[in-house]
């Protein structure tokens, strides 16, 4: 299994806040989103992803999002597998201290 590639949520802040063109997919459930996304970012709960796998485009990368990170990171080994380029937010939503909406 190759190295899943990671970002923490200061360095994904940090390249949002420099205007940076990203693409966030939050994994969480929809009760959880309610509380708060970070701007931009897609809603694909976790469970619904291999259903999903139309919208994702092999050529570009994709942040995946979740809670804690653990979710996001069983996400980006099910499409790291299928040949997606993906990267985890390590500390999830719980370390986000970004813009929500």
């Amino acid at each position: 299994m190759s190295q899943m590639a990671v970002i923490n949520t200061y360095e994904l802040n940090e390249k949002l806040e420099a205007g940076e063109k990203l693409e966030l997919v939050d994994v969480r459930e929809h009760d959880e989103v309610a509380m708060g996304m970070i701007p931009g970012a897609k809603h694909i709960p976790m469970g619904e992803i291999p259903a999903n796998l139309a919208h994702f485009d092999k050529d570009k990368e994709y942040i995946m999002i979740c809670r804690s990170g653990s979710r996001s990171a069983y996400v980006c080994e099910f499409l790291q597998a299928q040949g997606y380029k993906v990267r985890n937010m390590t500390g999830g939503m719980l370390e986000w201290r970004g813009k929500t909406e």
